[in-house]
């Protein structure tokens, strides 16, 4: 199974914190990565969304730079590929949904992947959730709440 990983989920791995449903379903999510024929994709800007997180934790003093690198090694060994073509449908399908669903340019690019590809999406974020499902896009068991 190929689905689309949204950097919410990314983010419950590392902090631990939301809801209690949350924390269950970013763990059942990594729990389907760590079966050898899952794999995850995620649009282009997901490592910087994640080195934004990251260095913005740093800062405030809630992530030592140590435990973020090492996180960010583990993320790297994992069956996560990038989509490099984001940029190429931001101006037309990427902006369609953000305008339709109401949803920042970054959460409709996870939109518009799960869609392009016919993929479940993992998210945690309950207003991409709710315009996934208002399109059709399947939502993976347990994400998005």
């Amino acid at each position: 199974m190929r689905f689309v990983l949204d950097n919410s989920v990314v983010m419950r791995w590392l902090f631990s914190d939301g809801s209690e449903a949350d924390q269950l379903a970013a763990q059942r999510v990594l729990e389907q990565l760590t079966i050898q024929e899952n794999s995850a994709i995620a649009p282009a800007i997901w490592p910087l969304e994640l080195a934004n997180v990251v260095a913005r934790a740093e800062s405030k003093g809630l992530l030592g730079e140590a435990h973020s690198s090492a996180f960010i090694g583990l993320l790297q060994r994992m069956a996560i590929r990038v989509v490099e073509d984001t940029a190429s449908h931001a101006l037309g399908n990427i902006l369609h949904l953000a305008r339709r669903y109401q949803l920042s340019s970054y959460d409709a690019a996870y939109l518009e992947l799960a869609m392009r590809e016919g993929l479940a999406l993992a998210t945690l974020d309950k207003q991409l959730a709710r315009a996934a499902k208002k399109a059709g896009v399947v939502l993976l068991p347990e994400a998005g709440g």
